[in-house]
């Protein structure tokens, strides 16, 4: 987490040092803009040529609008992405959160098709570490749970429920209604810089928090737990098992 910060906020402070003109030169060639896509002669002009149709799919979550912005997507990010941080270590999250990332651009745009206005922002990534740690956050021991151990990395690799499981578990669904409320209205931190203002790409959170939510299992090396004794089953989950 704390190589993440450094990278977000060295590339905002560097880009304060720019001239205006040139910082919004770095906004077009490396955020996200559905019109690149385009086979018209609009979308020729876009500044960035064919190298930024393909990095801008990653290089839009490293650019935010002002430090509130980062600052913003960090207090989301801190909580969930510590402790996926600890549970995938370094290079499975670094992965982790690219790939959330770009299945966020890809949800812009198919929504947003012909949208000229760039999309910056790292929430669809930031949505991603939410949804994967809702694999495991509210199990006994972990950092969400009510009877939370005190080691933190131990918190962190507390045996993950398989998705079918956690979406039966209420205490999961009811972040999930939560999180998709404040998503749709309020956004929770990715935007589009447009000539009248900026407004919420919603669609790319909800694009990385799936993304998050299905692909946790193929970068979780933490080993699923053998069988369970009622014990070590919550009151949530003992009734979502008897609902099935």
């Amino acid at each position: 987490m704390t190589l993440l910060l450094a990278i977000l906020f060295g590339i905002h402070i560097a880009r304060m040092l720019l001239p205006a003109s040139l910082d919004q030169e770095v906004i077009w060639v490396f955020g996200f803009v559905p019109a690149r896509y385009e086979t018209t002669l609009m979308a020729e002009q876009i500044p960035g040529g064919i190298g930024a149709s393909i990095w801008s799919f990653l290089t839009y979550s490293l650019l935010h609008a002002d430090l509130t912005h980062i600052g913003f997507n960090m207090l989301w990010m801190l909580p969930f992405g510590s402790a996926l941080a600890r549970r995938f270590g370094g290079v499975r999250f670094f992965v982790f959160l690219a790939i959330t990332a770009v299945a966020g651009a890809l949800a812009h745009l198919l929504t947003h098709a012909h949208e000229l206005a760039p999309m910056i922002g790292a929430s669809a990534a930031v949505s991603g570490t939410m949804a994967a740690s809702l694999r495991f956050a509210f199990q006994r021991g972990s950092f969400l749970s009510f009877r939370r151990t005190p080691d933190a990395d131990a918190a962190a690799r507390i045996p993950a429920l398989p998705l079918s499981r956690a979406l039966r578990n209420g205490r999961v669904l009811a972040f999930l209604g939560i999180w998709f409320v404040l998503n749709l209205f309020t956004g929770l931190g990715a935007i589009e810089i447009g000539t009248q203002g900026q407004s919420i790409a919603w669609q790319a959170h909800v694009g990385g928090f799936l993304a998050g939510l299905l692909l946790f299992s193929l970068f979780d090396p933490v080993p699923r737990g053998g069988s369970e004794s009622p014990a070590d089953i919550s009151p949530e989950e003992n009734l979502s098992s008897r609902d099935v």
